[in-house]
């Protein structure tokens, strides 16, 4: 038997508003994106900041108090799985995309 972990901790800000949607079986769904910054010293001993972006969904109950009570600029304590999910582009090529569940 081979264990395995998904479990993700991030703290961010939200880069836009939350976009709450309805899926036809009456669930709700909202998504955002959150900013999570890194602060490193490069090898020229100078101060570095990168932001990495991450696309958060949300379902149900939890879905509409994030529409509710988040904005953009929001900081945010998000705790969830990840899931990767592929779909055909308009252009024909395949898209893949990692979210936070």
């Amino acid at each position: 038997m081979s264990a395995s972990l998904n479990k993700v901790l991030l703290i961010g800000n939200l880069t836009r508003d939350p976009e709450l949607r309805y899926i036809p079986s009456v669930h709700a769904v909202t998504s955002f994106t959150i900013a999570v910054n890194r602060t490193y010293i490069d090898q020229n001993k100078e101060k570095q900041e990168e932001a990495s972006f991450i696309r958060v969904i949300t379902w149900g109950k939890r879905a509409e108090v994030c529409n509710q009570y988040l904005r953009k600029g929001s900081a945010v304590f998000v705790e969830g799985r990840l899931q990767t999910r592929s779909w055909q582009a308009q252009d024909g090529s395949k898209r893949t995309t990692m979210e936070v569940i």
